[in-house]
């Protein structure tokens, strides 16, 4: 293989369009082109990016790796073609719809000897470097992610659009098999849910409990983190974490063994992270980041999600408590 991995892309949405400038200018990539059904859309698109439109055919016939940025909808359909012309693919997330289909993929991949990675951009942010290098496995994990609606996205529900962020994060930490899930959530602006809130259960001991909303009056998002060590909180969106736990920091005044410490983090491309950690596992076969495995379990959490919000959804109409959702 050449020393500049050729790429292609599938989708030109939103992301889609993040993901082209970034090829762009990618030092160990050479763009060879995008594909997307909306023709004005793809067009848009690959004049910013400097790069032609293309077929999907065209893609899998010149590029070495395919990054499909398509709805969430069309992953498993467009991974799966991929992986089978013996492409590397970088899949955005959720790796697929269902836990069957994430097998299959990951079964490919096997099979044609490349690689397969899951867009979970958060595990390359700073953010996720700076809280766990700071913490050991945790007991109990309190997560909060809301944002105003944007009708972008809502071709999946909550849980999957931005829970499922905070679900990989959780189960990186936790290392450990989720045993229960206990959800509730509704939609409200989309047809899908809008809100869910989660507590989750680990063969550990460990508890998670995560908030989730695409339709609040403001961003918000803040992790706390507590263990046998220690207590950790974290602000996203002001980039400071605070730390409290024993023989660090400022004295905590009557806590002679405890201190606090407080610090923050250099916000940085976390895309382009992304697609480095990618290019470096198909040249030069590093370690897949977020393989195919990780994508599966995060999928795995996510649809636990759902049908606990289901079965609750369920009671709550037999109940009366509210109306039954057509």
């Amino acid at each position: 293989m050449s020393e500049r991995l050729q790429v292609g892309l599938i989708g030109a949405g939103h992301f889609g369009r993040y993901h082209a400038l970034k090829l762009a200018g990618a030092a160990r990539a050479r763009f060879i082109g995008l594909a997307d059904p909306n023709p004005a859309r793809a067009k848009e698109v690959a004049w910013e990016a400097g790069c032609p439109v293309k077929t999907v055919e065209e893609i899998l016939a010149g590029a070495d790796a395919v990054i499909i940025a398509a709805p969430a909808e069309f992953h498993y359909e467009h991974a799966a073609r991929a992986l089978r012309a013996g492409k590397h693919v970088l899949v955005e997330k959720p790796i697929a719809a269902t836990l069957d289909q994430a097998d299959e993929l990951i079964g490919l991949a096997r099979q044609a000897g490349v690689v397969l990675q899951v867009g979970h951009l958060e595990r390359f942010s700073a953010a996720h470097g700076a809280l766990s290098s700071r913490m050991g496995r945790p007991l109990y994990i309190e997560a909060v992610r809301i944002a105003p609606f944007k009708p972008r996205g809502t071709d999946v529900s909550v849980i999957l659009d931005l829970m499922i962020h905070d679900l990989d994060l959780i189960l990186t930490l936790a290392d450990s098999e989720v045993v229960s899930v206990d959800a509730v959530g509704a939609p409200v602006a989309s047809a899908l849910d809008d809100i869910a809130n989660a507590r989750i259960r680990f063969a550990s001991g460990a508890v998670a409990t995560i908030t989730a909303s695409r339709i609040s009056l403001k961003t918000e998002r803040k992790m706390r983190i507590f263990s046998q060590t220690g207590y950790l909180t974290v602000d996203f969106s002001a980039r400071k974490l605070t730390l409290v736990g024993r023989g660090i920091g400022t004295k905590v005044p009557g806590f002679p063994e405890f201190g606090i410490e407080q610090a923050g983090w250099q916000d940085h491309d976390a895309l382009s992270a992304e697609h480095e950690a990618f290019f470096a596992a198909c040249l030069d076969g590093a370690k897949v980041v977020v393989d195919g495995l990780a994508g599966k379990q995060a999928l795995a959490a996510a649809l636990m999600v759902s049908r606990s919000i289901a079965e609750s959804r369920a009671m709550a109409e037999a109940s009366g408590l509210i109306p039954k959702f057509d």
